[in-house]
């Protein structure tokens, strides 16, 4: 379920950056930083932090393995 919001955050953030490069007053680093600050950054702080029970977990089973 996650994985289908990020996917269609990305669509739109993706959308947002071409708005951005085509428009007669956009530029090309205008869209580089509109898809970097309103989507790779965003996504994945959120991706990793809603990541992190599932690392604990995976770490707790490793460690539990072991002995």
């Amino acid at each position: 379920m996650l994985y289908i919001v990020a996917i269609g955050w990305m669509f739109v953030v993706i959308l947002m950056s071409v708005v951005e490069a085509t428009a007669p007053n956009g530029s090309i680093l205008g869209a580089f930083f509109t898809f970097l600050l309103y989507g790779v950054i965003p996504l994945g702080l959120v991706l990793y932090l809603l990541g992190t029970p599932l690392r604990a977990k995976q770490r707790q089973a490793q460690e539990e393995q072991k002995h």
